[in-house]
């Protein structure tokens, strides 16, 4: 397996962005600096070899100090550790000797050229020695499934995660208000993440007023809250590698009104009934479906849709309102790696699994009409993220309210 560090990112011209380490080499190898190049090789004989940058003075006046190859090998206890510019020398002899190179294309050209020699070189060496590689496998076939089921370590990790998470939305909580520009939301949600000591924000912070509560992913976080709108805000720490992800939605004027508290309402059940549903033996779509019920259900009594819940369900008459799945795995990546669906049947939940619950109805101006319009610009998502227990489930967020008077008296709060 040959495992590229990520890419250093510029955001215009010699201005580098946050350095963000590969999740798949961290999480194999521990390694964080940026150009570094580990091969793993299995066999009655593993071992792990490791290319990275090698100690320069002038750069680490810079951008500080490097490991070099003598500090690498004791800090990530690899067999052998060499400098980067020996990778082209090695790595063919590295990979002579196994028959598949498990290898993400697309990813390092530099990296990519050389695991393409070593092919062309067992295609031409291979018919006489019987040795070599002829295929290259995608890392994720042995990766992903090893990542989908966290230890404690990781558990412990993303609790912290979690916490941070927490405080962060508090934070943010306080400063709603009429008026209020929706980046001032997202700066206090931000800088308690740091102060907490979290690495950031794990993704781009998520503020949306008003109309912008109905937007997914909306980031521009650019306009003013107004006097009866709600906030969404979705955001997530990063804390030691790992993230949580969060989403709660407050009333600006620190009551919701009667639609705002219905919808709130039928997304909170939702929530509930995802986290009732989540254990092991059961499903990741079982926990899908038991929070689109209710959200179905919600909107036949608020009269939006007309029917049976299960023959609405089956058309769809939910999407417009609710387009996204219940739930994505959690862990080093926000949107961790994983199989939702195997052989054409949901995956089967495990103690280990960490995964978000983020029911939600939005009503989008351009799709409001009819008996939906009186919603029109109501959007509420309502996230906690769940590691999954023996006997159940771990509510890894429970620590932040999800009850309308709870999240009223959160709303411009001193504390």
């Amino acid at each position: 397996m040959v495992l590229p560090a990520a890419p250093i990112q510029h955001s215009s011209r010699d201005t580098e962005r946050t350095y963000c380490p590969d999740r798949e080499l961290y999480y194999l190898t521990g390694v964080t600096e940026p150009e570094s190049v580990a091969v793993l090789i299995g066999g009655a004989e593993p071992r792990f070899e490791l290319f990275v940058r090698d100690r320069d003075a002038d750069a680490e006046l810079w951008t500080g100090p490097r490991l070099g190859p003598e500090g690498a090998k004791e800090v990530y206890g690899a067999d052998e550790c060499y400098g980067i510019a020996e990778l082209d020398a090695r790595l063919l002899e590295l990979l002579s000797a196994p028959d598949r190179i498990h290898f993400r294309l697309g990813r390092n050209a530099a990296v990519e050229s050389l695991v393409a020699r070593a092919l062309e070189h067992a295609r031409a060496k291979g018919p006489r020695t019987g040795s070599g590689p002829r295929a290259v496998v995608d890392p994720g076939e042995v990766i992903d499934d090893l990542r989908l089921i966290k230890d404690e370590h990781e558990l412990a990790a993303i609790r912290r995660a979690c916490e941070v998470s927490v405080l962060g939305q508090r934070a943010g909580a306080r400063t709603v208000a009429p008026g209020v520009r929706e980046w001032v939301v997202e700066a206090a949600v931000d800088g308690a993440f740091r102060a907490a000591g979290a690495t950031g924000a794990g993704f781009g912070t998520i503020v949306g007023s008003g109309s912008h509560s109905c937007v997914l992913h909306y980031v521009d976080n650019a306009s003013i809250v107004g006097d009866d709108a709600v906030v969404l805000v979705d955001a997530g720490a990063e804390c030691a590698m790992y993230n949580g992800d969060i989403t709660r939605t407050y009333p600006a004027s620190g009551s919701f009104g009667p639609r705002q508290r219905a919808v709130y309402e039928i997304v909170e059940a939702a929530l509930r009934a995802g986290i009732a549903a989540t254990k092991p033996g059961a499903t990741i779509a079982a926990v899908h479906h038991a929070a689109a019920r209710v959200l179905v259900q919600g909107l036949v009594d608020l009269d939006v849709v007309e029917g049976g819940v299960d023959d609405l369900i089956v058309e769809g008459a939910h999407k417009p309102f609710f387009p996204h799945q219940t739930s994505h795995w959690l862990g080093l990546d926000v949107h961790d790696p994983g199989d939702y669906a195997r052989g054409g049947e949901s995956r089967t939940l495990e103690p280990g699994m960490v995964f978000t619950i983020e029911p939600g109805l939005y009503f989008r101006p351009e799709l409001s009409e009819g008996t939906s319009a009186p919603y029109s610009g109501i959007g509420v998502r309502i996230e906690d993220d769940v590691a999954v227990t023996a006997s159940g489930c771990e509510v890894l967020t429970g620590a932040l309210p999800t009850s309308i008077s709870e999240i009223e008296s959160m709303v411009g709060a001193d504390s």
